[in-house]
């Protein structure tokens, strides 16, 4: 585990990943791009795992973006990590589902991050923003077109083309984050979604998390083509018989993930 990015079991199902960089905003150098690939490869290993809670450490910011110190010192390729892009994330094959848990400003490769995440938590003094062209770059981390995925045209536009943040209020508005929250209480209103995500069962999360990351990029017919093998392959396992048998007997039902 690299100091630089922690991660752990917090309860059942449920793991928090820390980018732990509080001094620089938590900033992404090597150490944590090279942090969050091990951190994705755990989560991806371990069958207890369904979802990740992603946070940084300290108040003031879920994440500053790349360190510039590494940048002006000619070593970005570094901030790429070794397989998954930009931290060592935006690129990465998931099958778990993501939520980021923004306790402060997600700026630049920070909001890339976010963006990356499946479903967001903000404090309500989070900002969230693509300053890159203020600084001669472009937001290639996924930023420059995951954003207007997930914002109305215009505010996205206007977000990267300016540079200007927006502030949390106006990202719930417009679906950018799932809740807004006062600072102290975003960890935990992203485990409580965690937890209504884990009470599913955890296949039928996993196929249907497949699809719909696909949804806006794939067409009709081979997100139909998706959707009925998913069917088939739900059908074979356990918990297919499990859920309808708990409602009949008005009972929580018993997920064994198989």
């Amino acid at each position: 585990m690299s100091e630089a990015v922690l991660f752990e079991m917090v309860e059942p199902h449920v793991a928090l990943v820390t980018i732990n960089r509080p001094e620089a905003r938590n900033a992404v150098n090597a150490a944590v791009s090279a942090g969050m690939e091990a951190a994705v490869d755990w989560a991806e290993a371990d069958a207890e795992i369904r979802v990740v809670v992603l946070t940084g450490a300290g108040p003031h910011a879920f994440c500053a973006g790349a360190d510039l110190k590494e940048v002006s010192a000619g070593r970005s390729t570094a901030l790429a990590g070794a397989r998954y892009g930009f931290g060592g994330f935006v690129k990465a094959p998931r099958t778990k589902l993501w939520i980021a848990a923004a306790q402060g400003h997600a700026l630049a490769g920070g909001l890339e991050l976010l963006l990356a995440c499946d479903m967001a938590v903000a404090a309500e003094t989070a900002t969230f923003g693509l300053p890159e062209v203020k600084r001669s770059l472009v937001a290639a981390a996924g930023g420059i077109f995951r954003l207007p995925r997930a914002l109305p045209k215009a505010i996205a536009m206007q977000m990267i083309a300016t540079g200007e943040p927006i502030p949390a209020a106006l990202a719930l508005q417009h679906g950018l984050v799932n809740a807004v929250v006062p600072q102290g209480e975003v960890r935990e209103a992203a485990l409580g979604l965690a937890r209504r995500v884990t009470a599913n069962a955890p296949v039928a999360v996993r196929e249907s998390l497949a699809i719909a990351r696909q949804a806006l990029v794939l067409d009709d017919d081979t997100l139909w083509a998706m959707s009925r093998s998913a069917s088939e392959r739900i059908k074979q396992t356990e918990d297919f018989q499990e859920g309808p048998r708990a409602f009949v007997e008005k009972r929580p039902p018993r997920w064994v993930g198989r």
